[in-house]
């Protein structure tokens, strides 16, 4: 397997401080499933290019698998696969072991350089890649990198099998070293969809040292934490959960989705106004033409519900930041209960309103039904841009409480708005 990662400041030769190795010299470490070599093919004022090559022995990886080889009886793919060639988690590991002094973001004889942004390019001429070109730009592109991607053929001697699902990959940013090697280091195996270890809470600590500084704001940060995690759903939710605490935004989620739940449940008892709402945004959705709908801070699916009901829906998707009001959410709307058409109708996703989703520029709709109001003043800029200067639906409908129903309301004086 190889990664090469080439400089082109001046002096391009400062790469090797920063990575902690000389250029004049061929690295060697060894590794449990092989050896790491760092060698410089070329290092010049102008150009300097670093080279990590594993050499993977698969006969080794067999070998040192405790308590022998899975399955039953011999496997020919335990031994003939991709993994001695392909940028894997093998190559993290990799990584880690040979720029781990790098990866702390410091540079022992020149200090000044570990914080300076640099002209990069990262090569990857076998990248395997669940996804495609479109989830390797999905993953690097928001972190400002440039891509050039060529799928790589099954057989050169058969072109009409098609691509393969790897990738000769080049990137290209301006960043610190530090930052350009803590990316590879995380969305390496996510890109593969795999791991070559077993995967525990100690993952989900390492995931948010080498990605707490861009994970949480990433738009693929739902996709990049559950493939590093192998798709382990406590894991998962564990860590996305933590990412969100870590931004600030929200203290606990889950506590605060059912302290606004309980509020509002209270305040409307003697009402009834909920069912009119949800009848008023639907008529409005409808009005506006709208068939891809966005139920944005979902709660516990009042309106994904009303909206399955509607013939003219194509497919409605609740989000919300509480991991526990999607669950409520699925067990009220049935997922599992659901005929198929009917269930690719909806989905449920994990997201923050502040923050940017690709996802939802597929939507001509968005609904944000009682809830901004529950979001703290600071952070109503970042829920604009997310919604209005991102996702650019056609048509929001947003209701809120305000101060001409406060009569209706038992306990609310006229004109006195409380949050």
């Amino acid at each position: 397997m190889l990664l090469t990662i080439t400089s082109s400041a001046s002096p391009a030769t400062d790469l090797g401080y920063l990575l902690h190795k000389n250029p004049d010299r061929v690295h060697v470490k060894e590794l449990a499933f092989g050896v790491a070599r760092v060698c410089y093919p070329e290092a010049s004022d102008h150009r300097c290019t670093a080279a990590l090559i594993g050499d993977i022995d698969p006969v080794e990886l067999v070998r040192g698998r405790r308590g022998g080889p899975k399955g039953n009886g011999f496997s020919l793919s335990q031994y003939v696969n991709d993994r001695p060639y392909a940028a894997s988690s093998f190559m993290s590991v990799a990584i880690n072991k040979l720029f781990g002094t790098a990866m702390t973001g410091r540079s022992k004889d020149r200090p000044e350089l570990a914080d300076q942004a640099i002209p990069l390019t990262v090569h990857l001429p076998v990248l395997p890649c669940r996804g495609g070109d479109r989830v390797l730009r999905a993953l690097f592109e928001p972190l400002g990198y440039e891509i050039e991607s060529t799928p790589l053929p099954l057989d050169d001697a058969f072109p009409q099998w098609g691509a393969s699902r790897y990738l000769d990959a080049s990137l290209s940013t301006v960043a610190l070293v530090q930052h350009v090697l803590e990316h590879l280091f995380v969305l390496l195996p996510v890109l593969d969809d795999d791991k070559h270890y077993w995967v525990g809470d100690d993952e989900v600590d390492k995931l948010l040292r080498r990605g707490g500084q861009w994970l949480g704001t990433h738009p693929e940060r739902e996709l990049i934490t559950r493939r590093y995690l192998r798709h382990d759903r406590r894991l998962t939710r564990d860590a996305l959960a933590r990412l969100i605490e870590a931004d600030g935004s929200v203290e606990d989620p889950d506590e605060a989705q059912q302290v606004n739940d309980a509020e509002e449940a209270a305040i409307e008892r003697p009402v009834r106004l909920n069912d009119q709402r949800m009848a008023a945004v639907v008529s409005a959705l409808c009005e506006a033409g709208a068939q891809r709908i966005a139920d944005l801070g979902c709660g516990q699916g009042t309106l994904v519900r009303a909206l399955l009901h509607e013939p003219w829906v194509d497919r409605v998707v609740g989000i919300d930041v509480s991991w526990r009001s999607l669950e409520t959410a699925a067990r009220r709307l049935r997922l599992d209960e659901m005929p198929p058409r009917q269930r690719g109708r909806v989905d449920l996703w994990q997201g923050a309103l502040t923050y940017r989703d690709r996802r939802l520029r597929d939507f001509d709709a968005v609904a944000v039904v009682e809830v901004i109001e529950h979001i703290d003043p600071p952070r109503l800029a970042a829920f604009e841009d997310s919604v209005f200067g991102d996702a650019r639906p056609r048509t929001a409908v947003v209701t809120t409480p305000n101060v001409e129903y406060n009569a209706r309301f038992e306990g609310l004086a006229m004109a006195v708005f409380t949050r």
